[in-house]
């Protein structure tokens, strides 16, 4: 069984994201015990499906991850995100949710290392991940899973503070 951890975003404004995965399935948790949600996606003949937290407050991911790469719409038709990458050497880069409204995807594969960020200079995320034998093109939609999850929360706290 292999292993994915690692983080994504700073140290105290950031997700932990804990794995495994056994050749069909990676399950964990992005964030904490009480403050984060669990992972399951499910990977077959490169068909990927999946949930992000739970029933009420969580999301699908359904699509396409290959080895050079990942197109996966995260949540719904209206209300998602879509994720399209590409692998090419010992680089990950695309499109997290669109062209126009979207966030840069731009990582390098170190061995078993997977870093970069995700999002711009400003408003970005770093991703800091140890494979442990995970394929890239999961770990990295991993990643993307764990800004969404990440992203969600900050704004519904933003929402929270203003009323």
């Amino acid at each position: 069984m292999a292993d994915l951890h690692g983080r994504i975003g700073g140290i105290t404004a950031g997700y932990d994201l804990k794995a495994d995965w056994n050749g069909e399935r990676l399950n964990g948790r992005i964030g904490g015990t009480f403050n984060g949600k669990d992972i399951d996606l499910r990977l077959e003949d490169e068909q990927v499906s999946g949930r992000i937290g739970g029933h009420i407050n969580g999301f699908d991911a359904d699509g396409e991850v290959g080895g050079a790469r990942v197109q996966v719409r995260l949540g719904g038709h209206i209300n998602g995100d879509s994720v399209e990458l590409s692998i090419s050497g010992d680089s990950v880069h695309g499109r997290f949710s669109g062209r126009l409204s979207g966030k840069d995807l731009n990582l390098k594969l170190d061995g078993e290392h997977l870093h970069g960020r995700i999002g711009g200079t400003l408003d970005g995320k770093d991703v800091d991940l140890q494979l442990g034998g995970v394929p890239v093109a999961l770990a990295a939609l991993a990643a993307a899973c764990a800004y969404k999850a990440l992203e969600d929360e900050q704004n519904e706290e933003k929402e929270e503070d203003e009323n």
